[in-house]
């Protein structure tokens, strides 16, 4: 019999799941004991804000919509006044990864519950990792006050996001559980977790590009995405994290596309220092190599595979490897400037990932 040390960590968040359920966030404000709440969004999402601000009445305290990704400083110093000025005790976050960013950075500062309603599949709802754009370098950290107290995860809200951007946030997802498999803290909830995830997404995703309409799908991606989501939330992260906050904060490029792009490459990268794990990711895509399944997964299903494709310039890649590079974090393979370099040159290419790397 197995032996097993590890330590995990339970997060507090209340999860509300099911087809309709945006209808129940008026009674998870009672739950919460708070009386004004404040609406985020993006602008691409102001419909479905405005239309929860409605839907509370003289509960909302106001629609912002401006949310932006990797979280610009100044915007989090804006709606900070705003909240105040209005008097809100709550935030309700609507949409993807930018309006929950913006939400987290505005709580890390005051300390207001956030109750978040996912419509991609992100995952930031469900972790207490917090990113924050200033001068153009991005900063991450981890904070309690910014895990969000509630979410509300309706797959109807999903239905209409974008077939493209649907499969870029899934594979997004995926990274969350692929590096929470070999995460120096991963222990066998989180795995169990990630795994399930990941066979989750891997299995709804095509469904989607097939068929944008079907409930069932879209249900099953968000469910697959709650689960990446936890693991992000509960354990450590590794090289793919960095690269991509570099590839994001640094050079302004898209947060899931770029997820999607450099993952198979930073599985590569690891595979042979986490060969169970590498055995794990196969299995949940059902291919026989992690980080090729990914990267057939991605371009099968019409997502970018280049980073060419998405914005980045070769005569950055230099500065990014450097910047990838510094300030130490743990990787379970050691950081080589020379082989980060590489790994990013085919990720810009669009080549399929090398195990040699």
């Amino acid at each position: 019999m197995s032996t097993y040390e590890f330590v995990y960590n339970g997060r507090g968040t209340r999860v509300v799941f099911g087809c309709g359920s945006r209808t129940q966030i008026e009674r998870e404000l009672d739950t919460l004991h708070v009386r004004r709440a404040l609406v985020l969004c993006s602008q691409e999402q102001r419909t479905l804000g405005v239309s929860v601000a409605d839907q509370l009445g003289v509960r909302a305290a106001g629609v912002f919509d401006r949310a932006a990704m990797h979280v610009p400083v100044e915007l989090v110093a804006e709606v900070r006044k705003i909240a105040a000025a209005l008097e809100a005790d709550c935030l309700i976050a609507v949409g993807g990864g930018s309006a929950i960013g913006l939400a987290k950075g505005l709580a890390l500062e005051t300390s207001l519950p956030i109750l978040a309603v996912p419509t991609t599949y992100a995952g930031s709802e469900m972790t207490p990792i917090f990113g924050l754009t200033e001068s153009g370098l991005k900063r991450t950290g981890t904070d309690l006050r910014v895990l969000p107290k509630t979410v509300v995860y309706d797959p109807d809200l999903t239905l209409t996001l974008p077939v493209g951007m649907s499969v870029t946030s899934g594979i997004n997802a995926i990274a969350h559980a692929a590096e929470g498999l070999y995460s120096r803290d991963a222990n066998p909830l989180t795995s169990l977790m990630a795994e399930e995830g990941i066979t989750a997404l891997a299995r709804s995703l095509p469904r989607i590009v097939a068929q944008p309409n079907d409930p069932s799908a879209r249900a099953d991606a968000l469910y697959g995405a709650w689960l990446c989501g936890a693991v992000l939330g509960s354990v450590g992260m590794a090289l793919h994290h960095k690269l991509c906050h570099t590839l994001g904060g640094s050079f302004n490029l898209p947060h899931a596309p770029t997820h999607t792009i450099v993952l198979p490459h930073a599985l590569a990268y690891n595979a042979g220092a986490v060969p169970d794990a590498m055995k794990r990711i196969a299995r949940a895509l059902g291919r026989d190599n992690a980080a090729q399944g990914l990267y057939e997964l991605a371009r099968a299903n019409g997502a970018p595979v280049a980073l060419k494709e998405i914005g980045m310039r070769e005569e950055q890649l230099d500065e990014a490897a450097d910047i990838a590079c510094n300030n130490a974090y743990w990787n379970p393979r050691p950081l080589e400037r020379g082989a980060i370099r590489a790994l990013l040159q085919r990720a810009f290419d669009g080549s399929p990932p090398s195990d040699g790397a």
